[in-house]
């Protein structure tokens, strides 16, 4: 029972350890806690109990927000995400009373593991809660994650927490102290990088964040509500002055719908379009688009500066049970389901475009919180980036703090810079080491937000990607097969 009870206030903790609330460094005592449990776990059932506990109260903390979309959205979504803890406590737990070097390599090779196949699946997997998300306040953290990335500080959280385990049982071999010391080795790494890095060698590229809101933030709109966004953005859109911007961001659902997508609608591309020109700035415009009966697109529609739509790119991944209903057959019996009556149909690709200033590369919503998408651009050349969402959803809830707070960390792993645009969540220009180049817009405001930034350069980790994870699952591979053959052996 004492484990069970540590485990649940290990999920408070960690949970705490991200905003609205904080510090980030809680994070840290919380994964302590919930390691401390497991290596006291007696056997493999009770190690899944263990685990199941601390998902349960991890993540209902972390994202009690999406009960905004009502009690099928939170349930479901918690108790799935809890499984993978309740595999990683299952898995651990019986290799509880194993020797200190066995069971750590267990400990961070599982949880290395777990976070690979929660990060891709069901449905694509979701990212939302990586411990390393918790520390995108420390400039230090961000920095070294240029060399592993967000994915490598979610590893060496759990490195210092079994190390801290460990520790208290009297261990002090050398693995102990390493893992100990390693953390605080990347930070000392991370300040180097901090002091000895400058701004890449490019002229200062101005954007303008233009958050229109909606005409009803966070209640339900009468039935012009996309048209009345769209007019809403470009009066706004109509105060920047010429020449005093090269990229202008609308975010996603700016516009849209049947009578305001740029696309479908010549008036309002051309309204558009002239806005660019008149600027002489890029424009980038989230959008949705029917496209029959049963589907439709989520689009960044991208204008230049002689006022042309030059291309889109369609969001890839959708938000399942949001944007789509997965096995729709198998869900007809579920009547808020009906909310969602067509499915989108995803893009297949990054798209790049070269506005001379910059390549653009941009990513939709739900896409931001994972590290894959906006690395797939980076890599296809991309050296600005835009993170379009939405967030009315979600009200004033914390959802908002928490996807800047993985932009920072993706700004920083992929040095690249970052316009997070929202239509009514919190919008700001992120410079390419994570921090703010602008001030933050309000909830639900009508507003420009404007910020310097510079064109990106390649990280390390933009080649090697989530190479830490990969590394922890081979070396947790490794104890498995030793501790196997010393058994046959014997």
């Amino acid at each position: 029972m004492t484990q069970v009870l540590v485990a649940l206030l290990g999920g408070a903790v960690s949970a705490l350890a991200f905003p609205r609330f904080g510090p980030g460094l809680l994070i840290v005592p919380g994964v302590t806690l919930f390691m401390w449990a497991l290596r006291r776990a007696r056997g493999r059932g009770h190690g899944a109990v263990i685990g199941l506990v601390f998902g349960l109260v991890f993540f209902t903390g972390l994202m009690w927000w999406s009960i905004e979309l009502g009690l099928i959205a939170l349930l479901p979504l918690v108790i799935v995400l809890s499984l993978f803890p309740a595999a990683l406590g299952w898995g651990v737990g019986g290799h509880a009373g194993s020797p200190p070097l066995v069971w750590f390599g267990y400990a961070v090779g599982g949880w290395a593991l777990m976070e690979l196949v929660r990060y891709h699946f069901p449905f694509s997997g979701l990212e939302w809660g990586g411990a390393g998300y918790a520390l995108s306040a420390f400039d230090p953290v961000r920095a070294a994650a240029s060399l592993i990335g967000t994915s490598g500080w979610t590893v060496l959280v759990v490195v210092l927490a079994a190390a801290l385990v460990l520790a208290l049982e009297g261990e002090r071999s050398t693995l102990v102290m390493g893992a100990l010391a390693a953390p605080f080795v990347m930070v000392l790494i991370g300040m180097i990088l901090t002091a000895i890095t400058s701004l890449p060698d490019s002229d200062p590229i101005e954007v303008a964040i233009v958050q229109g809101s909606t005409p009803c933030p966070y209640e339900k709109c009468p039935p012009d509500e996309r048209l009345r966004t769209y007019q809403q953005h470009l009066e706004l859109t109509e105060e920047i002055e010429p020449g005093s911007a090269d990229l202008v961001v609308w975010a996603e659902g700016s516009s849209g719908s049947f009578n305001a997508d740029p696309v479908q609608n010549p008036e309002v591309g051309a309204a558009i379009g002239e806005e660019a020109a008149r600027i002489g700035a890029w424009i980038i415009v989230g959008t949705d688009r029917p496209i029959s009966e049963e589907n439709w697109v989520n689009a960044n529609v991208v204008f230049s500066p002689d006022g042309e739509i030059v291309g889109e790119y369609r969001k890839q991944q959708g938000v399942p049970f949001g944007e789509y209903i997965p096995f729709r057959p198998l869900f007809d019996w579920i009547p808020d389901l009906e909310q969602v009556p067509r499915d989108m149909v995803p893009g297949n690709e990054p798209v790049v475009f070269d506005t001379g200033f910059a390549t653009l590369g941009s990513v939709i919503s739900f896409e931001g919180s994972f590290a894959r998408y906006s690395l797939q651009h980076v890599r296809a050349g991309a050296d600005l980036i835009v993170i379009a969402t939405n967030e009315g959803s979600y009200g004033t809830t914390p959802a908002s703090d928490q996807l800047i707070a993985m932009t920072r960390m993706r700004a920083a792993e992929l040095g690249v810079p970052v316009a997070h645009a929202a239509v009514t969540g919190k919008s700001v220009v992120i410079d390419q080491s994570g921090d703010f180049a602008s001030s933050f817009s309000g909830l639900g405001t009508r507003e420009i937000i404007e910020g310097v930034v510079y064109r990106g350069s390649r990280t390390f980790y933009s080649y090697a990607g989530d190479w830490m994870l990969y590394v922890s699952v081979a070396l947790g591979l490794l104890v498995a097969w030793r501790r196997r053959r010393l058994l046959v052996s014997r």
